[in-house]
């Protein structure tokens, strides 16, 4: 597996969720611990509760993920990618009018999906040529209380419907990822596996190395 070290792409790898609530400082100290480890993508999660800047907070994140060069991407208000240095937006569910999105924002960015067990969500994202998906929630998990538990045969019938990346969210700690070796994925998408350590960067290599023996395993059968 070979993680991306361009902003314009997504391929796989750990891709790292924020919470823009958690204290600014200790955020920005976790997130730049585990930008040096290689992580591929970093979204921030739509919750900005007792967020006094936003628009502060934003500039912030992407400045010091880009001096990492890892793309940074918003959850859901893909209005925020005309006013600020965001790379892509991350959809909860199909947005009603995506041409419409896409001559609004008027220039390349990543986009990506959260999947279910509707197949027509991966169908839709195939079709309109996103960056990626992801399934939510492999496991349960508190940060993704909203998400259905995902069928693994519906994650293994998604690669029959697109070549897109495929990653795994929900409830994923480095004690359960080995439940997912026979599934055909790309990365898997962390919170607080990664921003609740203590040392955020052991962590997340901890996360790659298991990718990466997963992939060369894979290999290994072909």
């Amino acid at each position: 597996m070979e993680i991306i070290m361009e902003r314009n792409k997504i391929s796989g790898g750990v891709y790292l969720v924020i919470d823009p609530s958690m204290n600014r400082t200790m955020l920005l100290k976790k997130l730049e611990e585990a930008l040096s480890a290689d992580i591929s993508v970093v979204q921030i999660w739509d919750n900005w509760q007792g967020i006094i800047n936003k628009d502060e907070a934003i500039r912030e994140i992407c400045n010091l993920c880009h001096q990492y060069q890892v793309p940074v991407i918003i959850n859901n208000d893909w209005k925020l990618l005309n006013s600020f240095p965001l790379d892509g937006v991350h959809f909860d569910v199909i947005p009603e009018d995506y041409d419409q999105i896409k001559q609004s924002i008027e220039r390349d960015f990543l986009a990506g999906i959260t999947c279910n067990n509707d197949l027509s969500v991966i169908e839709w994202a195939d079709r309109n040529q996103l960056s990626y998906i992801s399934f939510c929630s492999i496991f349960p998990s508190l940060t993704s209380s909203s998400c259905e538990l995902v069928s693994f045969k519906n994650i293994q019938r998604a690669r029959q419907i697109t070549s897109l990346p495929i990653f795994l969210a929900g409830g994923i700690q480095l004690n359960n990822m080995q439940e997912l070796q026979e599934l055909n994925y790309d990365g898997v998408a962390i919170i607080s596996g990664i921003m609740g350590a203590e040392n955020p960067a052991l962590v997340a290599k901890q996360y790659l190395t298991l990718l990466k023996n997963k992939n060369n395993e894979t290999r290994n059968y072909q």
